[in-house]
């Protein structure tokens, strides 16, 4: 029979966002219920997204890593890949993250139900179970944690040699051939994979240049790269038509200097974006509303148009990262525990796990530049850099941005060899208020990667150790 649930706080998803908020609000007294389809929370990012990615991205550095591994007289033979034991790694990887979430749950007291939830009212969820029961949940306050799904792209069509994000990376074979559409970073993520693991792989995307929210000098050394990594990138270029054929995928391009003659790929993944999960909520219900992409509206609190209701993550729009998901999550609980809290960031760090590694915070050259904001860039190449030079990563480059009259330092990027574990630092800067001098004597340990952090800032007035570059006037 059905039952009617209640309990003080409800949250809508399981993903970075969800359990993030759950966990706090648990944490600051609130009883809470955590309802998701998958077995244990994680979801999106940890079963079929950031974490599985991130493990075969470390398979292919491997490969790489023995391959370059020549120029210092080391030699490999090359190597012999069982795809099952890949996969079954990669899923116990997956496992052991979402069981640990899984006790966390149960320690904080935190229900979890395994089912889909939509809104009977603002106040009322409907809850289907897995097994295919149905019960009430009255909520008094609701946190919606979604996230998306991948976009679609052109003709609908049901084949094994047409893949998403999500799809493929259940690598059930190695493609002879790897149609990539959509030169983002997923796109070039997935793609650096499946070239590692022997497909011949061509990227194609309409605009004129990969990744096209980071800076033109951060991606050159991975455009760089690319060229041998990938067998052909295609800018400003489109998929005129798209079909199945015996023979693989039947691919028609269009664009500047691009022959129009159909290719064949032996598979097709398609990366060009991902969309909102804000329907099958029935939010026609409730008073939230929602802008023309579906992504849901809130406020500083990360409260919806009811006020009992928060939205955060992917859901609640750009920039769609676990990260800001989870950040988010806390501030909902927070205001929910009647914490003064607002989601105020003034960097939040966006990573390109390819090989070199992209990331990336605050003000950017290109938004510096759209906002006419006067400011100095200076830029400290990793050829100058030893550890650099003994990782064979020299083609690297941190550069940093900062205030002209007060040197405040309101951005930095990073491309190269761990750029995403190195950009944290430019992140604490810029929340700090940081000027370019603390991080210039700030005593970085050497030989390190970190060390070009401290380089770029001293070379903002001049006085970079390993460059010469005498200071400039205002960069706009």
């Amino acid at each position: 029979m059905p039952e009617t649930l209640k309990t003080q706080l409800a949250v809508i998803g399981a993903g970075p966002g969800g359990y993030a908020a759950a966990f706090h609000a648990a944490d600051l007294g609130l009883q809470v219920t955590l309802l998701d389809v998958q077995p244990n929370p994680g979801g999106t990012c940890l079963y079929r997204g950031c974490i599985p990615s991130k493990a075969l991205l470390h398979v292919a550095k491997l490969i790489t890593d023995a391959r370059e591994a020549e120029e210092w007289g080391l030699t490999f033979a090359p190597p012999q890949m069982d795809l099952d034991k890949m996969r079954r790694r990669t899923g116990q990887v997956i496992e052991q993250m979402t069981g640990g979430l899984g006790q966390l749950c149960r320690a904080r007291k935190v229900a979890y139900l395994r089912a889909r939830a939509t809104f009977m009212t603002s106040h009322r969820l409907a809850v289907f179970h897995e097994d295919g029961s149905e019960d009430t949940l009255e909520a008094e306050y609701v946190i919606i944690a979604t996230g998306s799904r991948p976009a679609l792209f052109g003709p609908l069509i049901k084949s094994d040699r047409l893949m998403n994000s999500t799809n493929a990376l259940q690598i059930d074979r190695i493609p002879s051939t790897l149609l990539v559409i959509g030169g983002g970073y997923i796109g070039l993520e997935l793609g650096s994979v499946y070239a590692a693991l022997g497909a011949k792989v061509t990227v194609v995307e309409a605009g004129d240049m990969l990744l096209a929210g980071a800076d033109r000098d951060l991606v050159a050394p991975l455009e760089k790269r690319l060229e041998h990594t990938f067998e052909e990138v295609l800018l400003k270029t489109k998929v005129a038509d798209m079909r199945e054929q015996e023979d693989g995928m039947r691919v028609q391009f269009e664009g500047e200097g691009v022959s129009a003659e159909p290719r064949i790929f032996d598979k097709v993944l398609v990366c060009v974006g991902r969309k909102p999960n804000s329907r099958g909520l029935n939010l026609a219900d409730t008073a939230i509303e929602t802008d023309n992409k579906g992504f849901i509206l809130v406020d500083a609190q990360r409260r919806t148009a009811e006020p009992h209701i928060f939205a955060i993550g992917d859901v609640a729009g750009q920039p769609m990262l676990a990260h800001k998901a989870s950040a988010e999550g806390k501030v909902a609980a927070g205001a929910i525990a009647g914490k003064k809290t607002a989601f105020e960031p003034q960097a939040i760090p966006a990573v390109v796990f390819t090989d070199p590694e992209i990331a990336w915070c605050g003000e950017t050259e290109n938004s510096a530049r759209e906002k006419g904001l006067s400011v100095h860039i200076a830029r400290f190449p990793w050829a100058a850099s030893g550890r650099a030079s003994t990782l064979s990563r020299s083609d690297g480059l941190t550069k940093i941005l900062v205030d002209a009259e007060t040197s405040q330092i309101i951005g930095m990027g990073i491309a190269g060899s761990g750029a995403g574990e190195l950009i944290s630092e430019g992140a604490l800067a810029i929340e700090m208020g940081a000027v370019a001098e603390d991080l210039d004597m700030t005593i970085h340990p050497h030989p390190t990667l970190s060390e070009t952090v401290m380089e770029s800032a001293a070379a903002i007035f001049g006085q970079s150790t390993h460059i010469y570059r005498p200071a400039r006037k205002t960069d706009k």
